[in-house]
């Protein structure tokens, strides 16, 4: 779903509201209705969104960094013949762990676990056994015709899941959106990313959507907003600030690619 238009509401005339919805019960009545017109009641008029605070001075530049834009390129990782399906998700993931070794180096580093079970992606590849890399998925998200690749993994011993896309630039993997959070879907909607994270208040959830940025070469943050479920049940505290897509080949075929 695209992110709600900004914008200020059209005004209408609460005469012409009225005259419209009683024009509209007409129409009804003459397709078979024998009753007679109902009054709909009056009709509040449409209002600009009031303004707090006009005296307030501006800001210029944002309090704290969010990372509103992500374009990294990732050191030490082949794309054969400038293919993103023949590049190893499992080693772009080794470069982030080497590249943030405040984060997974370490017995008292927050996520160390994973850099310890990233052993067991030796012979399974992503997506298998014990390996903390998820199945990759591959499609076309900045509309150049060619695909990116959309890669989950594990935050352990944490239960986070850290979700990166990457593109290919001149033959060199590149990172451009970078989040983590207690997730509980990804989906992936024309040049959309939404993530999915369960809310503390029970019965609602968090949906995140990045959409790709021409102009920054990027997948920005569009849209933050808080929703209800369908359903109740407890929600996870969030901790912090499957796709219906091609997914990956098997590990067998993706050695054999490479």
């Amino acid at each position: 779903m695209l992110p709600s238009r900004r914008g200020h509401p059209a005004r209408v005339p609460a005469a012409l509201a009225l005259l419209l919805a009683t024009a509209a019960s007409g129409a009804l009545a003459a397709c078979g209705d024998t009753g007679g017109l109902e009054d709909a009641g009056a009709t509040s008029a449409a209002r600009d969104p009031a303004r707090l605070w006009p005296g307030l001075t501006p800001a210029s530049s944002p309090a704290y960094d969010i990372g509103e834009v992500e374009h990294a390129p990732v050191k030490g990782v082949a794309v054969p013949g400038g293919d993103i399906r023949r590049a190893d998700p499992v080693a772009a993931v080794r470069a982030e762990i080497a590249a943030r070794p405040d984060d997974y180096a370490g017995a008292k580093a927050p996520y160390h676990e994973t850099s310890v079970r990233m052993a067991d992606c030796g012979t399974d590849g992503a997506g298998a056994g014990g390996c903390p890399v998820l199945r990759p998925y591959y499609r076309d998200l900045t509309g150049d015709g060619r695909p990116e690749m959309t890669l989950g993994f594990r935050l352990l011993p944490d239960k986070l899941t850290a979700v990166r896309v990457y593109t290919v630039e001149k033959d060199r993997l590149v990172r451009v959106m970078s989040y983590e959070d207690a997730v509980s879907a990804v989906e992936l909607a024309g040049r959309t990313v939404i993530v999915r994270s369960p809310s503390e208040v029970a019965g609602y959830e968090y949906r995140l959507q990045w959409t790709w940025d021409a102009d920054q070469r990027a997948m920005l943050l569009t849209s933050d907003e808080m929703l209800r479920t369908d359903g109740g049940g407890r929600h996870a505290k969030r901790p912090s600030a499957a796709p219906s897509t091609s997914p990956a080949p098997s590990a067998s075929s993706s050695a054999s690619a490479r």
